[in-house]
């Protein structure tokens, strides 16, 4: 399905609203709006002439992500195009209607992909089991597919802030790696470029964004009921890390863009054989642990 008009852009959300509301609103989608552009700027992530196919989930992030974008899109130096891509995984009791009615309704262009994703993570996921890897693979092998197909040069993502910092974690605890979700990414096969336009962005504006957007919200029947995912864990973890520790959160991800690979252990980032200080390497200044210890 793909459809084209005239884009009109959507409302604020509800019409009546107090002054004190308006305000605090414009605060928060200016907030997000400089953070998404920030993000765009620092990682180079669209350029002129860009086809960008933004996924579309309905969830909150993804509608969020796609406003942002049509704004930025108005507003930018240089010309992109958008189109809007939902992968219909035919769950059962998936309202298809609704994300249709939206684009429509907002004139963005879209297309709907429908695979029957759903029967084969339940066939193939053990009872008991989550089944966030195995959808994962098969969605985005889905949209690698088609983004080659319409001639998309970007693909954005609606991964925010929490996503990321919650990812280094799931790595770290049950992976064994120092590992996270970085706002840009080429793929494997080398063919697609990978954009997370909101990885500035904090989800609790994002959610409180969604609402007074008035977002019609689709929820994840699949996945989001599975209360013995490893992500809840680690989300609520972090959660009471915020409660008790304000500004954690906030240093966790500035770590992830300020890493000293002398400072860790792997040997294909460092050569520990020859024990060679690189001259640009920022962790050559510090003082060895040693000689404060000694």
């Amino acid at each position: 399905m793909s459809v084209v008009q005239t884009f009109t852009p959507p409302q604020d959300g509800p019409a009546e609203r107090s002054k004190k509301e308006k305000t605090e609103f414009n605060k928060l989608q200016k907030r997000l709006r400089s953070d998404v552009g920030k993000a765009i700027m620092d990682f180079n992530m669209i350029e002129a002439g860009d086809k960008v196919m933004v996924c579309l989930s309905g969830g909150k992030d993804s509608y969020t992500m796609l406003d942002i974008l049509l704004n930025l899109q108005k507003h930018a130096p240089v010309s992109f195009e958008l189109v809007a891509v939902n992968l219909d995984q035919k769950q059962p009791g998936f309202p298809e209607h609704v994300l249709p009615e939206y684009l429509r309704s907002i004139g963005v262009p879209f297309h709907v992909i429908e695979r029957d994703t759903y029967s084969i993570v339940k066939e193939k996921t053990p009872e008991g089991k989550t089944t966030c890897a195995l959808c994962s693979r098969l969605r985005r092998g889905t949209l690698y597919g088609f983004a080659e197909e319409i001639g998309a040069t970007k693909i954005a993502l609606g991964h925010h802030r929490e996503d990321i910092i919650e990812t280094l974690f799931l790595n770290m605890f049950y992976g064994g790696s120092l590992k996270a979700m970085p706002p840009k990414l080429r793929s494997d096969d080398g063919k697609h470029v990978l954009i997370r336009p909101m990885a500035y962005c904090a989800e609790a504006d994002i959610a409180e964004y969604a609402v007074l957007k008035g977002f019609p919200i689709i929820p994840c029947n699949l996945c989001g009921s599975q209360e013995n995912a490893q992500r809840k864990v680690i989300k609520a973890m972090l959660a009471e890390w915020d409660r008790q520790h304000p500004g954690r959160i906030e240093s966790i991800f500035s770590a992830i863009g300020n890493v000293a690979p002398s400072q860790l252990a792997d040997r294909g980032l460092f050569d520990f054989d020859r024990f060679v200080r690189r001259a640009d390497d920022p962790a050559s200044e510090r003082i060895p642990l040693v000689n404060i210890l000694g």
